[in-house]
C-alpha cells in the first residue's frame, strides 16, 4: 500500500534514503569518538608543560601519532555531520542553505586534513 498523496508522488517528495545512512555515521564516530578522545588527551595531557624536543617525541612515537591522527578525522566528520543536521533543519532559503552546506563540508575536511598534515609532519620528519 502507498502512503504518498498525489501531490507528493508527482512532485518527487518524500524519503530521500539518506536519513539512515546519516543517522548510523553519526552514532558511528560518537562511539569511535570514546576511545579516541580519552587517548589524545592522555597523550596531549602528558606533553602538556614539556618543552618542544619532548612534544616532538611525544608525537613522533606512531602510537601516539596515529591515535592524533585518528581522532582529528573522526572529531571533525561528527563536528560535521552534526552541523550539517543544525543547517538543513534551520535554514529555510534553498540557496542559503547549499551555500552553507558546501562551506560547512569544505571548512570541516580542510581541518581534518590540516590537523592529519600537521601530526603526520611530526611524526615523518627525523
Amino acid at each position: 500500500m502507498n502512503f504518498k498523496t498525489d501531490y507528493k508522488a508527482v512532485a518527487g517528495l518524500g524519503s530521500a534514503k539518506g536519513g539512515t545512512g546519516h543517522f548510523i555515521s553519526q552514532r558511528l564516530t560518537a562511539i569511535a569518538l570514546v576511545p579516541l578522545g580519552i587517548l589524545f588527551v592522555f597523550t596531549f595531557v602528558r606533553a602538556l608543560g614539556e618543552g618542544h624536543d619532548a612534544v616532538l617525541a611525544i608525537y613522533r612515537h606512531p602510537f601516539n601519532a596515529l591515535i592524533a591522527i585518528g581522532f582529528f578525522i573522526v572529531m571533525f566528520r561528527h563536528l560535521r555531520l552534526g552541523l550539517q543536521v543544525v543547517i538543513e533543519d534551520y535554514v529555510h532559503n534553498e540557496r542559503s542553505r547549499m551555500l552553507m552546506l558546501i562551506t560547512n563540508a569544505l571548512i570541516w575536511r580542510g581541518f581534518a586534513v590540516a590537523g592529519a598534515f600537521a601530526v603526520a609532519k611530526i611524526a615523518l620528519t627525523v
